[in-house]
């Protein structure tokens, strides 16, 4: 019976630890799945939760992407398939890039409020109506319901009308947006608030000064998103010549894939990875 409890207890920890490798990778657990149906909880943009079906894809794309890549190296199904086990890695890599994508989205949807918000504080509107106003202006913009500052704007809209102050409602939107362009400008509101400022004036000049700052910024992101393709070309040159010359002449690298082939196979791949993540680095400027 001892030796059963001790078998359980075993599998038990096998089991949790799997759990947590698992979520580590970027699965959900059930709770979380159970609290993002029935959103309970606001979103939190400083995390992204991959649903089941996104962590499948992307670790299955993941593994076959590093099976092909090494069977182009190696030329062997077993170690092709004991690297693609790696392809698990994938969905923590693609659940950063999902969150990296809904922050630039929420900047550009920022900017676009501004300008609205901008301009309905030169026609004299007070500031609470300004935001309202602003609200109907994105729902042109913006005909996706789902638009993530078009929900966030409704929540504000909602905490108004249950008599919050604004400055309160905006504050938990920008601890949760984690953007220091929106943290900034409440910043500004709270701090023109409390001493007594021009709050209108302030808010236009803080408006257009953001705007501008988040426009220079789009401007920089278009530009090494250019680069960051260009880099992926180049990152996938040289399979495509290794697969064309294994394709095209075997025969001239069959020495490549037996004795002293196989180590300097090895050293290659490993340049070449040392060579994507330094390009990665240099691609991964963040503002």
């Amino acid at each position: 019976m001892s030796s059963w409890n001790r078998l359980n207890s075993l599998n038990s920890l096998t089991a949790r630890r799997i759990q947590r490798g698992l979520e580590w990778c970027g699965w959900e657990s059930d709770a979380a799945i159970a609290i993002i149906r029935a959103g309970r909880e606001l979103t939190n943009y400083g995390q992204y939760r991959l649903s089941r079906q996104q962590f499948i894809a992307a670790a299955a794309v993941g593994s076959l992407v590093i099976f092909a890549a090494f069977y182009l190296f190696y030329h062997s199904i077993t170690v092709s398939c004991m690297a693609a086990i790696l392809g698990t890695l994938a969905p923590r890599y693609r659940r950063r890039t999902l969150l990296l994508r809904r922050k630039e989205r929420l900047k550009l949807q920022f900017k676009e409020a501004l300008f609205s918000l901008t301009s309905s504080l030169a026609a004299g509107r007070s500031l609470e109506n300004a935001f309202l106003s602003t609200l109907d202006d994105l729902k042109l913009l913006y005909p996706d319901p789902r638009t993530e500052l078009l929900l966030e704007f409704q929540i504000v809209r909602f905490r108004l009308e249950n008599a919050e102050p604004l400055e309160y409602a905006l504050r938990n939107f920008a601890n949760r947006a984690e953007i220091d362009e929106i943290t900034q400008f409440v910043d500004a509101l709270a701090a023109c608030k409390r001493s007594g400022g021009d709050l209108l004036e302030v808010m236009k000049r803080t408006s257009i000064i953001i705007g501008e700052k988040l426009g220079i910024e789009q401007e920089i992101s278009v530009m090494i998103a250019q680069k960051r393709f260009e880099s992926r070309i180049m990152m996938g040159v040289p399979f495509v010549f290794l697969a064309f010359l294994g394709f095209a002449a075997p025969d001239y690298m069959a020495p490549l894939y037996g004795g002293a082939g196989y180590v300097l196979l090895t050293i290659a791949l490993l340049l070449l990875l040392l060579c994507f993540w330094f390009m990665a680095k240099m691609m991964g400027i963040r503002m």
